[in-house]
């Protein structure tokens, strides 16, 4: 009996391990929600929220969902856009199509700056004081993010590398801030400071770790990514892991700050050596934005 109940889990295991390699991390899906947040008597705003694509040179498939989505009126991608240094020149065709048709924004993540090196997947569950001091070692190779940048900038995307972007559009002020990797230290909170309290405040970051900081000076749609919304779920339990000083249960969606809203996007993609996704599918989020009634 106890070799057939072994036998069984090892059936399923591996069952498991199958699905979220070959079919549930590339099951992309179409997030959307609807926020009453702009100011009154302003036109709705569509915002197209991207994450950690992990985009891998020659990923068509990726490529090929990224070409059905909607064209939104502002398109944010909020770091980790590059699997592979290889991967720069094919990103920035794929996300031409997503571009927005007021405002193309982004952010660069950890693995925009450095190449992907294999890593002891099982250090994740480590203490958090420990993970950090592994995880802000210097990567063994550096990535292209000039070009990127670079590329991504010729085709109208805007940088938001620790600095302020004010748009207006359809009578409505902007005050956009965008903040540098957390994760690498590289953010400076200093730069998102409210100077138009009467315009709409977003910020763009890669991990929601500043989240609190933002909520707090009175932006009112905070982005990020970075967590992969754990990248596995198991039911009952959620994410195991977050990979930032957000607790589990925080991993994604939508959720309150205060009077601040905060989206923290699943992601689209995974690292390169980590192809793997459970109860967690790859989404692309649109958030409709609509004026207080």
């Amino acid at each position: 009996m106890l070799i057939r109940i072994l036998v069984a889990l090892l059936i399923l295991g591996s069952l498991a391990i199958a699905y979220g390699v070959f079919v549930e991390r590339r099951w992309y899906r179409v997030g959307r929600y609807r926020l009453d947040i702009l100011p009154a008597g302003t036109s709705e705003l569509s915002v197209l929220h991207l994450s950690d694509l992990h985009l891998l040179d020659g990923d068509l498939r990726a490529s090929r969902f990224l070409e059905t989505l909607p064209r939104p009126d502002v398109a944010v991608v909020t770091g980790d856009i590059v699997g592979e240094p290889e991967a720069v020149e094919f990103a920035a065709r794929a996300l031409r199509p997503v571009r927005g048709r007021v405002a193309s924004l982004f952010v660069l993540g950890s693995n925009d700056f450095y190449a992907p090196r294999p890593v002891n997947w099982f250090r994740y569950f480590r203490p958090r004081r420990r993970h950090v001091r592994a995880h802000v070692r210097a990567p063994h190779r550096h990535g292209r993010a000039g070009d990127l940048v670079r590329l991504l900038e010729s085709d109208g995307w805007v940088h938001l590398k620790n600095r302020k972007y004010e748009r207006l559009t359809n009578g409505l002020r902007m005050e956009v801030v965008g903040l540098d990797d957390p994760h690498i230290h590289r953010a400076d909170i200093r730069v998102a400071a409210r100077t138009d309290s009467g315009a709409f405040g977003l910020a763009v970051v890669h991990s929601p770790d500043p989240a609190p900081e933002l909520a707090s000076l009175g932006y009112d749609l905070i982005v990020s990514g970075h967590t992969h919304g754990g990248q596995v779920r198991l039911p009952l339990m959620g994410a195991l892991v977050t990979n930032s000083s957000f607790p589990n249960r925080l991993a994604s969606g939508l959720m309150r700050f205060g009077e601040s809203y905060v989206h923290v996007s699943p992601g689209l993609g995974t690292s390169k050596y980590a192809p793997f996704r459970f109860l967690c599918r790859p989404e692309a989020t649109l958030l409709e934005l609509r004026a207080v009634s």
